[in-house]
Formats: structure tokens, C-alpha cells, sequence
């Protein structure tokens, strides 16, 4: 065992914090485990509950069914709830629910629905609404569904600041997307302040605070490190963010994976320091497997980057609250 451990090259491992799960996604995932736990399976899901496969393989193996549309709910399973996911949905997703007649538990991200809530009343103040984002994405979709049919358009680049001409310059107001990058924001409404200086603001910053939290603790990590790994999946727009944050921060090269499965070791090479974050929708036991991956090529010490500490919890639905929540309940996500 001794000659093993020599054998093996030192790594230090700057683990950031915060990382993973934000309060959002934590409630959303809850409210499925909560919900099973009142009502049995099926519980239905439409959209990916949160971007994340491990936890959509893992809620599926307790009895929940993904649905892309609400029509796939078959009639002898109406009575049981459908689940919107944390990203938001359009106005018309829950209209037609009720005119389904079923029974819907809105998961929907507390700070989603603020932005919601903002661009809705740039709308109803007379404000033509940019909404800054990415096009196609779920929460991007929901949030132009809360808006009346060309109240909104959809800006995602300086490029695309410099080619809108809108019929009422002196009339904007924006929002954005909650898990973009800071910086690349700011430059987009810089931008567009320098276009259009009556522009109106949101009344509070649209991106999240774990969003920008996250960033934050990538941005200290990762000057020096020879490689930095953000956990999160493909189509998860705010750990996509981490890969280009860690770029740009000093990083050498930077990874997205989503299991330790994935890792290409032989493209890992040799490496002395090691970065690790991961997105708002991946499992902190992920984290721990893929830090176990790395114990046993390299001899490796773990030292923690914290830059902030989050302490926010959102309630689940009403209806779920008085149904037990154990620890051994999400043990498959936190370990």
C-alpha cells in the first residue's frame, strides 16, 4: 500500500464553494421526492426537472415519468400530479392543464419567477422587453411565454445589441436569463445602455446569486491550475458558464463532465493542480466520485476555495409541506 501511495503523482485539488445544488433546484427535486411520497407513482414531470441526467435517472427509478408535452399523460393517470420544472414554464402550459383538469405542482425557481414577474411589469408599464438569453432554452421559452405575442424580443449577443433597431427606442426595459455569465452580461448591457440610454433596468439583478456565486469561486480557483472539471450536464447553461469562467480566470484547459466515467485520462495527462466546481443542477455525490477518481491515480490533498456562504432555502408547495423530508430521502443526490 505504501509503494502504491509513492507511486502515485502529487495533486492539489482546490475544491470551490459554493458549488452544486442552489436552493432552486434543491426545492424542485424535493417537490418530485415529496410528492411521490404523498401521492405514489406516476408522479409526472414535464421538461427535465432540473439539467441533470443522474437526477432524472434517479427520480424516474422512484416512480416519476418525464413528459415532454402534457398531452403524453395517459387519461387513467389525470388524478396524479404533473410536476413544471425548475427552468419555468410559458402562461398557455399551465392554462392548458386546467383545461385538462389535472393536477399541477409548480416547481418553478422562486428568483425564474422573479424575472417573470419584472418583465411582465416592463410590459405592463408600456415598455417594449428585451430579454437577454439564449435562444431555445427552457427558462429563456417560459420566460417570453409570460409576455403577449411581440412585447418581447430576445437579445443574446453585443452583435445582436448592435443590430436591433426596435419602433420605440426611448421605451425599453430588460431582463436576462438567470444563469448567464456575469461578465458576458454586463458587456451585452453596457451595449445596449450606449444604444439606448432611456433603457430601463430590472428592478433587482435578474442572474441569480448562485449563479453568480459560483462564477465567483471559479474566477479565485483557477489561476494556476493545470486542469479545471465543472460537473453538470451539456444542455445546463450555467455550467457551460463555469467552463468559460475557469478559461478566462487562468485555467490551462477546463472540462465539462458529467460522471467520472467520462473523464479521458489520458487527455487529463500530467497535472499538478487540479480545479473542481460544479453547476447549480449537479449532485454534490458526483463530486465526491469524481474527487474519488482522482484519489486513486494521484496522491491528492483537497483544499476548499470558498468565496460565499449560501443559506437560502425556498419552501416547497403548500400542499406538500406537512409530508416528511428525510435526510435519507435525498441521500442519492447528497450523499
Amino acid at each position: 500500500m505504501t509503494s502504491s501511495i509513492a507511486s502515485r503523482p502529487p495533486l492539489t485539488i482546490r475544491l470551490c464553494g459554493p458549488r452544486g445544488f442552489c436552493a432552486g433546484v434543491d426545492r424542485a427535486i424535493q417537490i418530485v421526492v415529496l410528492a411521490l411520497k404523498r401521492y405514489g407513482a406516476p408522479v409526472y414531470v414535464r421538461h427535465e426537472i432540473v439539467h441533470n441526467r443522474y437526477v432524472v435517472e434517479g427520480l424516474e427509478a422512484k416512480g416519476a415519468v418525464f413528459v415532454e408535452e402534457l398531452d403524453e399523460i395517459p387519461a387513467e393517470h389525470r388524478e396524479q400530479p404533473v410536476v413544471f420544472s425548475a427552468h419555468g414554464v410559458p402562461k398557455s402550459v399551465p392554462q392548458d392543464a386546467q383545461t385538462r383538469n389535472l393536477f399541477y405542482l409548480d416547481a418553478t425557481c422562486p428568483l425564474v419567477s422573479k424575472v417573470h414577474k419584472q418583465a411582465m411589469r416592463h410590459e405592463r408599464l408600456g415598455r417594449h422587453v428585451i430579454l437577454i438569453g439564449h435562444a431555445g432554452h427552457p427558462e429563456v421559452v417560459g420566460t417570453m411565454g409570460q409576455l403577449p405575442e411581440g412585447t418581447v424580443s430576445l437579445i443574446e449577443t453585443v452583435e445582436d445589441v448592435d443590430r436591433y433597431e426596435p419602433a420605440d427606442p426611448d421605451n425599453l426595459g430588460y431582463v436576462t436569463q438567470t444563469t448567464l455569465s456575469v461578465d458576458d452580461t454586463a458587456g451585452v448591457i453596457k451595449r445596449l445602455q450606449e444604444r439606448f440610454p432611456n433603457l430601463t433596468a430590472p428592478s433587482a439583478d435578474s442572474i441569480c446569486y448562485a449563479t453568480t456565486n459560483r462564477q465567483e469561486a471559479v474566477k479565485q480557483a483557477a489561476p494556476g491550475c493545470d486542469l479545471f472539471i465543472v460537473v453538470g450536464a451539456p444542455n445546463s447553461s450555467n455550467s457551460k458558464r463555469l467552463v468559460e469562467v475557469a478559461l478566462r480566470a487562468g485555467a490551462t484547459k477546463s472540462m465539462l463532465v458529467q460522471r467520472a466515467s467520462e473523464i479521458d485520462w489520458d487527455d487529463v495527462g500530467t497535472i499538478g493542480t487540479l480545479g473542481i466546481s460544479a453547476g447549480a443542477s449537479a449532485p454534490e455525490v458526483i463530486v465526491d466520485e469524481i474527487i474519488e477518481a482522482f484519489r486513486q491515480r494521484f496522491d491528492a490533498k483537497v483544499e476548499l476555495a470558498i468565496t460565499a456562504e449560501e443559506n437560502e432555502h425556498f419552501l416547497v408547495n403548500r400542499e406538500l409541506r406537512d409530508v416528511e423530508l428525510t435526510r435519507q430521502d435525498m441521500a442519492w443526490v447528497n450523499g
